[in-house]
C-alpha cells in the first residue's frame, strides 16, 4: 500500500540504468548497483564532466580515466547518454536534523568540516527531491533518516542513500514544497515551505514511502545469512524476507502465520497450541532467532513476538550452523524487530475479530533528549480472545521497550526488553487417528479448567562501535528467562479405542523454567588485496541454557478412569489425589556452548563473489534427575561433551546486472545427549546440503529459484532391546525445488508468492523407522500467492483490495506412515483504505471456510485449522 515508492525507484533507474565503466581500472561493470556496492569510495562522488550522445564508449575510455555512466534518454530510449565523472573526495554527513520554523521547516545536514553542494533537482507529483553527489551517509544509527509530518502541509522528509549519493526527499500534501538551499563549511540547510514549487536548477523533488514501508514487498537486504548488511543478490544461499507491509496487509495476529508466504516452510502448532514451530525443507525447526540471538524455545521466539514489534522476518534456508551453532539443517527463522527512530511518531491501533478477538496496540518512537542522542521505541499490545475450539480462551500482553544512546557518531549502545505474560486454556487438538477427520474441528478433549500459563522476560544489550570506515565492532548480550505452569488432562498417544470411542488420558501438573544466556561478538573488517575486495567477519558466541522441570502425573491404562469419549465428551473428571500419582520428580539440565566463527565475503570480480566460512563449536550438557515411577526411585546424572566444525562455501556469478547464479555447500550439527548400551556417546547429528539457484531482480520484482539436496545422519531413537539407552538409526534425506516471487508489479500492484516440491524421507532406517517413509509434517508440494491493488489517484485514492491462496499438500502424521493429513487450499482476502495518517482494513481469513488440518504436532496429535474468520483493524499515526 506504499503508493509512491515505485515512482521514486523508477526515477533513479531512468537516470542511472544502463552500463557503468571504471575506465581507470579497465573493468567492465554490468550494473551500477554492483558498482555502488563494491566500490563505495567512488559511488556518486564525482562531478559531471562530460555529456555525449555516442554509442562508442571506448572512445571516452581512451580519453578520460573517469567513471562513465550510460543512461537512455527518455525521449530516445535507444540512444544512451554517456556521462563522465572525476572522482572527488566524499563528504560524510554525520547528522540530520529537522526543525520547525515560522514559515515551514528546516532540514540541516551536518558534515565534518566539508562543504556540500546540491547537483540536481526534479519534481515528481507532490514531492521535492534534492540530490547531493559528493556525499555519503554515516549516521550514528547506521541507517537512513525519515520523519513524518515535520510541519503543516508536508507529510514527510527523508534523507537516504541513492544511486548518485545522498538524496533529500520532501512530500507536500497538496503540492510540492519549495526549498531554499544554503551551505556552510559544516552543514547544508534546506528551508522548505509547503506550497507549489517552481521547477528550477536549485531543487529536486521525489516521493517517498513513510514509516517502515520504504521497500514495500521487496526488501533488498538481510543480515541473517552473513551477519552483515549484504544485498540478497550477493548471497549464495536461498533466503526469503517477509517485510512488515505483508504482515500488516494480511492482517497477521499470530506471527507464525506470516511464514505461509515462504516456500518449503510448514507451520506446526506446539502441543499446548501456545506457540509455533516450523518445518523447513522437511526438518522440524524449533529454534527461533530474534535479531540474531537464538531463543531457547518457540515460547520466546513466537509467543513473545507480537506482530507490531516486527520489522521483517528473514528465513534462511539450509544449514545455518556456520553462524548460529546448534540448528537443524532445514534452516532458521529470524525475527528482526523495530528499532528507535530520531523522527518522532505515535502509532495507535485497535484490532477486533471473530471469536471475541480484541487487541489494542501502540508503537511510539522518537528522541528523549534535546541533542537526540537518546532515542526510544515502545511497542505494546494486549490480546484477549476466545477460539473456534470449545472452551478455549487466551489472554496475552507483550511490552517491548527499546532505548538507544549514541555516545558519539561512531558508538552506540542499545537496550531492548521484552515482557510476555500469557494465560490460556491448554489445547492439544485431536488424536492421530483417521476417526479424527470425522470429528468437528471445535471438539475439545481436555478439560475446560486445564491451563497453560507462561511468563518470559528477555533482555538484549548491544554495543556498536566503528573504529574507522573499514573496521566495525558489534557485541551483544541476550538473556531470555521463562517460566511455565501447566495443569490438566492430556491425551495418551495411541490411546484411542475404536470399539468404545474413548481415548485414554493422563493428568499432569508441571512447572518448567528455562534461562537462556548468550554473548555474541563480531569484528567486521573491509579491505582490499590488490583489486580483490574482502569483507571479513570474525566472532565468537558463548551461550548457556538452564532448564528445570518438576512434575507429577497419573494415569491408569487398565481401568481408564480418566478417558474421554471423542464422540460424546463428558467433562468434569475429578483431579486424582497426589497420593495416587504414578510419577513425580524433578529434572535439571544445563547446556554450555562456545563457538568461534570466521567468514570472508570476497569480490573476486565485480560480478563474481565468493563466500567462505566456518565455525567450530564446543558443546557440553549436564543433567540431574530425581524421579519416582510407580514407587520406584530413579536418581542420577549424565554428562555429555561434543565438538564439531561446520563449514560453508558459496559462489555467486552475475552474468548481467539483474541476474545472480549461485552454488553453495554447507553443514550443520546438533549434539546428541545419549549413549548406547555399551556406554559410547553417539556422535552429533550432522546435516549436509548442496544447493544451486538463480536470483533475478526485474524492476521492483525479485525471483528466487533454488534446488537442494540435504542429508542428516546420526539420528537417535530408544534402543528397543535396552530401554534407557539409544541407538542411531541411520539417515534422512530431503530434496526439492523452490520458487519465491515478491515485489511491486506497478505503483498499485504488490505480489508475494511461492511454489515448492519436496521429498523428505528416511534413507537409512530400521523396523520402527522404515526406509522410504516420509518425514512427518513435510508436504510433497505447496504454493502461495498474495496480491494487493491500491487506487493511486482520484476520489477513491487510498482504497485497495487484497486476495490470496495458500496450498499445502498431503502430509504424513507419524512414522511409520499410516495416517495422512490431506492437502488443502485456503483463500484469504482484504479490503483497506488509507487516507493521510490513518488506515482502516478488513481481512477475511479462510474465506471459503475450508475444513482442513493445520499440522501434526510432533507428539502424536493433530491440530485442525480455523474456520472463516473476520479481522478488522483501525490505526492512526501522528
Amino acid at each position: 500500500m506504499a503508493s509512491l515508492s515505485k515512482e521514486r525507484r523508477l526515477t533513479a533507474k531512468q537516470r542511472l540504468g544502463g552500463l557503468t565503466l571504471c575506465l581507470s581500472g579497465c573493468l567492465l561493470m554490468n550494473s551500477p548497483v554492483s558498482w555502488a556496492s563494491t566500490k563505495p569510495d567512488l559511488k556518486a562522488t564525482a562531478a559531471p564532466l562530460l555529456d555525449a550522445t555516442t554509442a562508442d564508449s571506448t572512445i571516452l575510455a581512451s580519453l578520460f580515466p573517469y567513471v562513465i555512466t550510460a543512461a537512455p534518454l527518455l525521449s530516445h530510449p535507444d540512444q544512451p547518454v554517456y556521462r563522465a565523472y572525476i572522482a572527488q573526495s566524499q563528504v560524510v554527513i554525520t547528522r540530520v536534523r529537522v526543525e520547525e520554523t515560522e514559515t515551514g521547516a528546516q532540514i540541516v545536514l551536518e558534515t565534518a568540516n566539508s562543504e556540500l553542494a546540491t547537483s540536481s533537482r526534479q519534481i515528481v507529483g507532490n514531492a521535492l527531491i534534492v540530490d547531493i553527489q559528493n556525499a555519503v551517509l554515516a549516521l550514528p544509527e547506521g541507517g537512513e533518516f525519515q520523519q513524518t509530518n515535520p510541519t503543516e502541509g508536508i507529510t514527510s522528509v527523508a534523507v537516504t542513500t541513492s544511486d548518485e549519493g545522498v538524496r533529500v526527499e520532501m512530500i507536500g500534501i497538496e503540492a510540492p514544497p519549495t526549498a531554499e538551499v544554503s551551505a556552510t563549511a559544516e552543514s547544508l540547510t534546506l528551508d522548505i515551505v509547503a506550497g507549489l514549487a517552481e521547477e528550477s536548477d536549485e531543487g529536486v523533488l521525489q516521493l517517498v514511502v513513510t514509516g517502515e514501508r520504504d521497500e514495500g514487498y521487496n526488501p533488498s537486504g538481510a543480515s541473517t545469512a552473513t551477519r552483515t548488511d549484504t544485498p540478497l543478490r550477493d548471497i549464495p544461499q536461498s533466503i526469503q524476507v517477509i517485510p512488515r507491509q505483508v504482515i500488516e496487509d494480511q492482517g497477521i495476529t499470530r506471527i507464525g502465520d506470516a511464514l505461509r508466504n515462504v516456500s518449503g516452510v510448514t507451520r506446526q502448532r506446539d502441543r499446548s497450541n501456545a506457540s509455533d514451530r516450523f518445518t523447513i525443507r522437511g526438518f522440524d525447526q524449533s529454534s527461533i532467532l530474534r535479531n540474531g540471538f537464538r531463543t531457547g524455545s518457540t515460547l520466546g521466539g513466537t509467543l513473545a513476538t507480537a506482530p507490531n514489534t516486527v520489522e521483517q522476518i528473514e528465513v534462511l534456508k539450509g544449514p545455518a550452523s556456520v553462524l548460529y551453532g546448534q540448528v537443524e539443517p532445514g534452516g532458521v527463522v529470524n525475527f528482526v524487530t523495530e528499532q528507535p527512530s530520531r523522527a518522532p511518531f505515535y502509532d495507535l491501533a485497535f484490532t477486533a475479530g471473530s471469536f471475541g478477538y480484541l487487541e489494542p496496540s501502540l508503537d511510539f518512537s522518537g528522541p528523549l533528549t534535546a541533542d537526540e542522542r537518546l532515542t526510544y521505541r515502545l511497542n505494546a499490545s494486549y490480546q484477549n480472545s476466545d477460539s473456534f475450539r470449545d472452551f478455549v480462551e487466551s489472554d496475552r500482553i507483550v511490552v517491548a521497550p527499546t532505548l538507544r544512546y549514541e555516545f558519539s557518531d561512531v558508538t552506540s549502545l542499545t537496550l531492548e526488553y521484552v515482557h510476555l505474560d500469557s494465560s490460556q486454556t491448554y489445547d492439544e487438538g485431536l488424536p492421530i487417528d483417521p476417526i479424527s477427520f470425522d470429528l468437528p474441528r471445535d471438539r475439545f478433549l481436555s478439560e475446560p479448567d486445564d491451563s497453560y500459563e507462561s511468563t518470559t522476560n528477555s533482555f538484549y544489550l548491544t554495543l556498536d562501535h566503528r573504529f574507522n570506515e573499514n573496521i566495525r565492532l558489534r557485541s551483544g548480550f541476550g538473556a531470555e528467562l521463562s517460566e511455565i505452569d501447566e495443569t490438566g488432562f492430556r491425551l495418551l498417544f495411541n490411546g484411542f479405542n475404536p470399539e468404545t470411542g474413548e481415548n485414554g488420558r493422563q493428568y499432569v501438573e508441571r512447572e518448567f523454567s528455562a534461562d537462556n544466556l548468550a554473548w555474541q561478538t563480531d569484528l567486521i573488517s573491509e579491505f582490499n588485496t590488490g583489486s580483490v575486495e574482502h569483507q571479513l567477519l570474525a566472532g565468537f558466541e558463548l551461550a548457556r541454557t538452564d532448564g528445570a522441570e518438576s512434575r507429577a502425573d497419573f494415569f491408569d491404562p487398565e481401568n481408564e478412569p480418566l478417558a474421554i469419549n471423542v464422540f460424546d465428551p463428558q467433562y468434569g473428571t475429578p483431579i486424582p489425589s497426589l497420593e495416587s500419582r504414578n510419577s513425580v520428580g524433578s529434572f535439571d539440565e544445563t547446556g554450555r556452548t562456545l563457538g568461534f566463527y570466521l567468514q570472508n565475503q570476497v569480490a573476486l570480480l565485480p560480478n563474481l563473489k565468493l563466500l567462505v566460512g566456518g565455525r567450530y563449536d564446543f558443546a557440553r550438557t549436564e543433567s540431574e534427575f530425581d524421579l519416582t515411577f510407580s514407587g520406584q526411585p530413579f536418581v542420577g546424572s549424565d554428562e555429555f561433551e561434543s565438538e564439531a566444525f561446520s563449514p560453508r562455501v558459496g559462489l555467486v556469478y552475475q552474468p548481467i546486472g539483474p541476474i545472480s547464479i549461485y552454488a553453495s555447500y554447507s553443514r550443520s550439527f546438533i549434539p546428541n545427549s545419549a549413549t548406547t548400551f555399551d556406554g559410547d556417546v553417539i556422535e552429533p547429528e550432522r546435516g549436509t546440503q548442496y544447493e544451486v539457484g538463480v536470483r533475478g531482480e526485474f524492476g521492483d520484482v525479485s525471483v528466487n529459484l533454488a534446488a537442494y539436496d540435504i542429508t542428516k545422519t546420526n539420528i537417535i531413537r530408544t534402543d528397543p532391546e535396552n530401554l534407557g539407552f539409544s541407538i542411531p538409526i541411520g539417515e534422512v534425506t530431503s530434496r526439492g525445488i523452490e520458487l519465491d516471487v515478491a515485489g511491486e508489479i506497478s505503483d498499485s500492484w504488490n505480489i508475494i508468492g511461492s511454489l515448492f516440491f519436496n521429498d523428505a524421507f528416511i534413507s537409512e532406517g530400521d523396523d520402527n523407522n522404515p526406509e522410504d517413509d516420509t518425514l512427518i509434517n513435510a508436504p510433497d508440494s505447496g504454493a502461495s500467492l498474495w496480491m494487493t491493488y491500491e487506487i493511486q489517484t482520484g476520489d477513491l485514492q487510498g482504497l485497495g483490495v487484497g486476495a490470496g491462496l495458500f496450498y499445502v499438500g498431503d502430509r504424513e502424521a507419524q512414522i511409520p506412515n499410516n495416517v495422512v493429513l490431506p492437502s488443502y487450499v485456503r483463500g484469504d482476502a482484504s479490503i483497506f483504505y488509507n487516507r493521510d495518517n490513518w488506515q482502516a482494513q478488513l481481512n477475511f481469513q479462510n474465506l471459503f471456510n475450508t475444513d482442513y488440518f493445520e499440522s501434526t504436532q510432533n507428539t502424536g496429535l493433530i491440530f485442525p485449522g480455523g474456520p472463516f474468520t473476520l479481522v478488522g483493524r483501525v490505526s492512526i499515526r501522528f
